[in-house]
């Protein structure tokens, strides 16, 4: 798969660039929604800064399709670490909830007209709760527990390359990579099913970045007719090594279309799709492992399919003219996850965009 996006990428590269179409005033729907990235390019010399806030909510649990409750998965889903001293032979410790907050800060610099450079930085902060299941078997509950991290994340790095712009149709190159710069050695206090409350370095999902350098390729399409404007955006982040801590998270691949209207130059109204498929996690953390799914590094990865509704509002006079506000709030319509893993259930992202 790595070798195909690859050379897909040098194929797209050696596409000629076309002309472009003369500047108009902007308007709200110029943007893709606020849960796209990578969709525009700005005039040379223009910058852009960017804030988002993103929230997700996740509760439940899912094997494949199908939902499982907490009593299931702690009587018939096997331990991979089952043998190890104290390690009981199925799940004991299951997480309920987890809350995802991601600020982003974003900026965007066109050098040339064809070409506009991207940075983006965020702070993650993410909740999990559990609870855990009493001794080596049986459905008794012995309590519950909370665990926290919070922090910087991973830092993105792209350039955006005008592909064709024949006014109506336009075609974008995404060149990306991300940093490491997130910490993947967070710790927090659990309730263990003897009873006991250890600080242990807390399992993948509630860690702060993947801890590998990732390219991430992508293209984008984006085409505009009258008041309506629609897009289509394809993705990858490729893992390109394994962590310090001697693991990789699965390769991704996104793919998203929306359609907009505007009512005016000021406001707009858009809907989307998103599907996305990631891999398991390659290799362990030897400091991870537990009688708790978020541990296993099968239980990671899976397909869903998501539909979003979204606003945007752009200020074209006065003292905040420019200012560009962004809503767009989504909910999975299917879930097929490497499971027993928690499911998605909401997702926010509030945005704000000036360019000057």
């Amino acid at each position: 798969m790595k070798r195909t996006l690859l050379a897909a990428s040098a194929l797209i590269c050696s596409m000629p660039v076309f002309a472009h179409d003369t500047h108009q005033a902007p308007r709200a729907y110029d943007h893709a929604p606020i849960g796209v990235m990578g969709d525009h390019l700005h005039k040379k010399g223009e910058f852009m800064l960017s804030a988002r806030y993103m929230y997700m909510d996740m509760s439940g649990n899912r094997i494949g399709t199908n939902s499982v409750t907490p009593e299931q998965i702690v009587t018939t889903v096997p331990n991979s670490f089952a043998g190890a001293p104290g390690q009981p032979p199925t799940l004991r410790i299951v997480p309920t909830q987890m809350d995802m907050h991601m600020v982003m800060i974003g900026a965007m610099y066109a050098p040339t007209d064809n070409i506009t450079l991207m940075a983006m930085g965020m702070y993650n902060a993410n909740t999990m709760d559990h609870v855990t299941f009493q001794g080596g078997m049986g459905t008794n509950r012995l309590g519950e527990f909370n665990t926290k991290s919070s922090g910087f994340g991973d830092t993105k790095l792209g350039a955006l390359i005008r592909l064709h712009d024949s006014g109506t149709h336009k075609l974008y190159l995404n060149a990306g990579i991300s940093l490491p710069t997130g910490s993947n050695t967070e710790t927090d206090d659990i309730l263990t099913p003897m009873g006991g409350t250890p600080t242990v370095r807390l399992p993948y999902p509630m860690q702060l970045g993947s801890g590998t350098w990732d390219l991430e390729p992508g293209i984008t399409y984006v085409g505009h007719q009258g008041d309506i404007n629609w897009g289509a955006q394809a993705r990858a982040t490729i893992r390109l090594d394994d962590n310090a801590e001697g693991y990789t998270l699965g390769d991704k691949f996104e793919a998203t279309s929306w359609l907009a209207y505007g009512f005016s130059d000021n406001i707009s109204v858009s809907g989307r799709a998103k599907f996305t498929t990631q891999g398991d996690i390659n290799g362990r953390d030897p400091s991870i492992a537990g009688p708790v799914q978020t541990a296993q590094t099968a239980f990671h990865g899976g397909e869903k399919i998501e539909l979003f509704a979204g606003i945007n509002y752009l200020f074209t006079e006065g003292g905040l003219k420019g200012n560009r506000l962004a809503l767009e709030v989504g909910t999975p319509i299917l879930q097929d996850l490497n499971g027993p893993q928690m499911e998605t259930d909401l997702t926010i992202t509030l945005g704000w965009q000036l360019a000057f």
